[in-house]
């Protein structure tokens, strides 16, 4: 199934979810874990009938889901096809459903709540580096490369963040090669900036803003606020 660019996401007006990175992602906010329980147990009816699933994660008061296809097709600028991990139509329809299921349940959608987390390291020679990560991250060579036609490493099973290569020049010696990108949706980066401001962090690039921001911490550190502007639901 062809992935989904933003503006279609964006069309489909998925008021609980909102996309990072790869994937749709929604909270919903429960009163206890029976609850929550319960909720998942009839998201898990509804993506039965559909053949698809999402990633869940679940505690005390909320449920986290994430909503992603590992087999889109993506095609290059010469009409190559790529397996990847993204957004497919598949997803659209089960967020719908759960939406549906959530308000059934008399449960709230919490989107502004949502974040994910990835690594970038900067490297000439992501061919010859990227086994190694794949390795050290998650015992296998079969995570380099998966779901990208990039070196990317990427764990089948979510249990680490996604570690995507930069490009960097191989004589450059740079202070910091790694860092942290953080996705937000685009209705809370704004707020999410003021708090690292009044934390003491500064903003060291915006022009890219709001889809890249890149802010620091007292020491220099830096880190990459994302948000994937092409998929925010139009007023």
């Amino acid at each position: 199934m062809d992935m989904l660019k933003g503006e279609r996401i964006a069309e489909a007006k998925l008021t609980d979810w909102r996309k990072l990175a790869q994937g749709l992602h929604a909270r919903y906010v429960v009163d206890d874990f029976g609850t929550g329980a319960r909720f998942i147990t009839a998201v898990g009816e509804a993506g039965d009938a559909l053949g698809h699933h999402p990633r869940v994660s679940i505690g005390t008061r909320h449920v986290d889901l994430e909503l992603v296809s590992d087999d889109a097709i993506y095609r290059d600028d010469e009409g190559t096809e790529h397996v990847v991990e993204w957004v497919t139509q598949r997803d659209v329809d089960l967020a719908r459903r759960i939406s549906e299921i959530a308000a059934d349940h008399e449960i709230a959608a919490d989107p502004h709540s949502v974040s994910e987390v990835e690594l970038g390291l900067d490297t000439a020679r992501s061919a010859t580096i990227a086994p190694v990560w794949a390795a050290l991250l998650t015992g296998s060579a079969k995570s380099q490369g998966r779901g990208t036609p990039s070196d990317e490493v990427r764990d089948a099973t979510a249990r680490v963040p996604n570690l995507w290569f930069g490009d960097a020049d191989e004589q450059e010696n740079q202070r910091q090669p790694f860092h942290i990108e953080v996705y937000v949706a685009p209705d809370v980066v704004e707020q999410r900036i003021a708090a690292v401001l009044a934390a003491g962090g500064t903003v060291v690039d915006d022009s890219n803003s709001p889809s890249l921001t890149v802010i620091a911490d007292q020491d220099g550190n830096r880190g990459v606020l994302c948000v994937d502007v092409s998929a925010a639901t139009k007023d």
